[in-house]
């Protein structure tokens, strides 16, 4: 979702030229329309130099909270603060952001190197000095020499690096990423991500950006916050969201898993499928209280495919080839399994054997 033409243009503008990255501080923020909740009292802790993705699903709040802090929405209750100082109430062209919007928001009628030097005009920074600063931020994104071509003669992949650029050149002290490479196709997305990352890391700026695509979160984010329906379900590094989900929701939103019934035993859990049961070390957030009505997260890459007669019975139902490894669907007993496996000894139809190979498995409450 784009944040409109004249609030794009208006984003390059900012109050303050500054290279340190500041703490961003998000306190019991909520916004409503029409009575109806969009970020239910959302608290969060961005530190000076993290990056921090907001993901979730359509109407999970993540664009209304990335438009509260970038001053587009007022929050009607909470505060936001930028190194302890409130900012609510700020316009944003006195909060000292950068934006880099899913569409970009470049200028068709300006060069590339006009495109970046935008906000230094519009700042009041002279001719001499915005052109080298542009030329400058196009050469930390690899565009140096491209700088006098027209936006439209670039690919989709260096229109994003010039919104970075024209974001960067104003050094600013958080910034602000709207589905950033939802526009990309799927080889140059991956291509991107690496770039996007090592971009905000050598510019050690504060960042926060939403996405509804995980694995962009998981390959440019520090940290990973999930939404919905406007609350905060968890936050916490990639790692600890995929292997330590806090709620089935989580579990479910976050990679691809099977969540099959378990006997919670504490230190371990038991897991019964097709009337053979499979005993497993067990991670789990919140505490060591035992769960009653526990539910195993099976990831695939943590299954295989055996012959052994301790494994869980099964018959293969899909087989696809993925390169160094074959994905599989196997139904044990109604529940499909998702396995991810170097082997390639089953095909559709074949009775086999499904064994868990990697442990701790979470267990989240059904």
């Amino acid at each position: 979702m784009g944040f409109g033409d004249s609030q794009q243009q208006q984003a390059v503008v900012t109050a303050q030229d500054t290279s340190s990255p500041a703490a961003l501080t998000l306190d019991r923020v909520t916004r409503r329309f029409a009575g109806q909740l969009a970020v239910d009292a959302l608290s969060l802790e961005i530190n000076a130099g993290e990056l921090l993705a907001l993901v979730g699903a359509s109407g999970s709040g993540k664009t209304t909270t990335l438009r509260m802090v970038a001053g587009y929405e007022a929050p009607d209750a909470g505060a936001i603060r930028l190194d302890g100082r409130d900012i609510t109430s700020l316009p944003p062209e006195k909060r000292g952001f950068g934006m880099v919007f899913q569409h970009y928001a470049l200028f068709p009628h300006l060069s590339v190197q006009d495109n970046v030097a935008f906000g230094l005009e519009a700042r009041g920074v002279g001719t001499s000095e915005r052109r080298k600063r542009a030329l400058q931020a196009l050469d930390n994104v690899g565009l140096g020499p491209k700088a006098a071509r027209q936006v439209q003669a670039l690919s989709g992949g260096e229109q994003q690096r010039v919104a970075m650029a024209r974001a960067m050149v104003i050094q600013p002290r958080v910034l602000l990423l709207d589905e950033p490479l939802s526009n990309l196709d799927p080889t140059l997305r991956e291509e991107m991500r690496t770039e996007l990352r090592a971009t905000l890391q050598r510019a050690a700026v504060t960042a926060l950006f939403v996405t509804h695509d995980q694995e962009d979160a998981f390959a440019i984010a520090d940290r990973v916050a999930l939404l919905q329906d406007g609350r905060l379900l968890q936050h916490g590094t990639p790692e600890q969201l995929y292997d330590r989900p806090a709620s089935r929701a989580v579990a479910e939103f976050i990679g691809r898993a099977a969540l099959v019934p378990a006997d919670d035993r504490g230190t371990h859990a038991r897991i019964t499928l097709g009337g053979v049961s499979q005993d497993a070390a067990v991670t789990r957030v919140g505490g060591e209280a035992m769960l009653p009505n526990a539910l195993a997260v099976l990831r695939p890459e943590a299954l295989d495919i055996t012959q052994d007669d301790s494994g869980w019975p099964g018959r293969v139902t899909a087989r696809r080839f993925a390169g160094a490894v074959m994905a599989y669907s196997v139904d044990v007993g109604g529940v499909s399994l998702e396995i991810l496996t170097s082997s390639r000894s089953g095909a559709v139809g074949d009775a086999v054997r499904v064994m868990l190979q990697r442990d701790p498995v979470a267990l989240v409450s059904a």
